[in-house]
């Protein structure tokens, strides 16, 4: 498929899309509450490891572990402390590798898994938790799980994330960009400079990242009217159904329409299938059976007042440079911004030892006032010849940054860190954090954070993971201005 077929699928009017579908099943209240019940009276339910390729797929949990290193020692541990039908996160990153590192890293750490939880007598599976707008390694992670698992029956495509405005309508996967859904192939993360794809068809996203290997055949999908006529039966029927090899895409437009495939799913397991799970961060909490609770405000984090709230940005897109742009506007006097020359930091180590050292002393100063102070990458997209130099050059700005906080001595009243490698790297390098809480969200989809281990550069600090591309150009600075005390 070309690209000018691959675009020619159209834009749709998000509301009245929405409307003009089956209408949800009258029981679908209480959905959550039956997977709940369903992991809670079934020991037999596997625990949940969600790999993570970057931090923000934690962006709808809430009370759960979220691990950035993965030893046999620290495995075990967890899956003892795991009850059946539960789950944790594995912070893998590696949507910040190339790609014979990210196979390396998932072969190594689906061993480490196999041996933990056999040392703890438990039963797993495992979500591949990736981007919702499907940047990332795909297919390689899949058939490194597999080749350490064994064989799925089938891999499920799950990519739906409603706090985002991803949506799976069709088999089409769109990106709502104010009341209007863009198909995924048109929009700015499809030109990704390491992760770009032409289709929205995710039918034909899979044959396209796939160069062809899974042919289209092999693609199946659960569509909506299956979904909220027929209910958790159909969708196992359907599920036990499948060819031994398929790909299956969860079409997906709302909360409830994730929670009855995860039913769907749970019968076709206790039947003996077994599934291997490619996912936004909706189906992990769907899974889970965890519902949503209220973002976190700055009165229950009972923060410092004598310090200053520190944000770092890296992202790149679009969104991030808007929300920034928004955030130091409206905050005028109470916040100030250091720039970091993205060419200077690329030009010499001596250039970029400079400007930390310039980043470094203006914020040491400022932080131990209540003065928020925002370290940002200068704007302006540096990429590559290729692709894998444009992820050497990412990787280069993470360092800096990654350097900045490390050396940095005052302790902020929280940390913000803007897109997912950044904020990454920033709590296992920046923070030094092995095994951290997820407390819950500081807006939709803006997981937080919490470490509580002496290893820490600072216990109990709390630690925001702001994905690039999530939220209105306000929400940075209304995440910022309810935590200013």
């Amino acid at each position: 498929m070309d690209h000018s077929e691959a675009s020619s699928l159209a834009s749709l009017p998000l509301k009245e899309t929405l409307a003009s579908l089956p209408p949800l099943s009258s029981s679908s209240s209480d959905l959550r509450a039956q997977t709940r019940k369903e992991i809670q009276s079934n020991p037999n339910i596997p625990i949940l490891v969600a790999l993570d390729d970057d931090p923000t797929g934690t962006q709808t949990c809430h009370d759960i572990h979220v691990l950035t290193i993965w030893s046999i020692d620290a495995l075990t541990n967890e899956f003892n402390i795991t009850k059946p039908g539960s789950g944790f996160f594995i912070l893998t990153n590696s949507r910040a590798l190339h790609p014979p590192a990210a196979r390396a890293l998932m072969v190594e750490i689906c061993q480490n898994l196999k041996q933990a939880a056999a040392a703890a007598g438990k039963t797993f599976e495992v979500v591949l938790r990736g981007d919702s707008t499907l940047r990332g390694h795909f297919p390689i992670e899949p058939e490194a799980v597999e080749e350490v698992l064994g064989k799925s029956d089938a891999w499920i495509l799950a990519p739906f994330f409603l706090q985002g405005g991803r949506y799976t309508i069709n088999n089409v996967h769109y990106v709502a960009e104010g009341i209007t859904l863009v198909p995924a192939g048109d929009t700015p993360f499809a030109k990704d400079a390491t992760f770009g794809y032409k289709n929205s068809d995710l039918r034909d996203w899979v044959v396209e990242k796939s160069k062809g290997t899974i042919v289209r055949e092999r693609v199946r999908s659960l569509n909506l009217n299956d979904i909220r006529a027929g209910g958790a039966e159909k969708i196992g029927e359907i599920l036990m159904g499948s060819a031994r090899g398929s790909v299956i895409i969860a079409n997906s437009a709302a909360e409830e329409d994730m929670d009855v495939i995860i039913l769907g799913i749970l019968k076709a397991s206790a039947q003996g299938k077994k599934f291997l799970f490619r996912s936004g961060a909706a189906f992990v909490s769907a899974r889970l059976g965890i519902s949503p609770i209220p973002p976190i405000s700055g009165k229950q984090l009972h923060l410092d007042p004598s310090r200053g709230g520190l944000i770092i940005a890296g992202s790149y897109v679009p969104k991030t440079t808007a929300q920034l742009e928004a955030l130091m506007q409206r905050s005028g006097n109470r916040l100030l911004a250091i720039e970091l020359d993205v060419n200077k930091l690329l030009e010499s180590p001596e250039q970029a030892e400079q400007e930390l050292q310039h980043a470094l002393s203006v914020a040491e100063s400022e932080l131990t006032k209540p003065q928020d102070v925002l370290v940002m990458t200068s704007r302006k997209l540096i990429v590559g010849a290729d692709e894998a130099n444009s992820l050497d050059i990412g990787a280069t700005v993470a360092r800096a940054l990654v350097s900045f906080l490390v050396r940095l001595k005052a302790k902020p009243r929280y940390v913000i860190a803007k897109g997912g490698i950044t904020s990454s790297d920033m709590a296992t390098k920046g923070l030094n954090m092995k095994r951290a809480m997820i407390v819950g969200q500081a807006a939709a989809g803006v997981p937080l954070w919490r470490c509580d281990e002496p290893t820490c550069k600072h216990p109990g600090l709390p630690y925001v993971i702001f994905p690039g591309n999530v939220g209105s150009e306000e929400t940075l600075f209304e995440v910022v201005d309810r935590w200013r005390v």
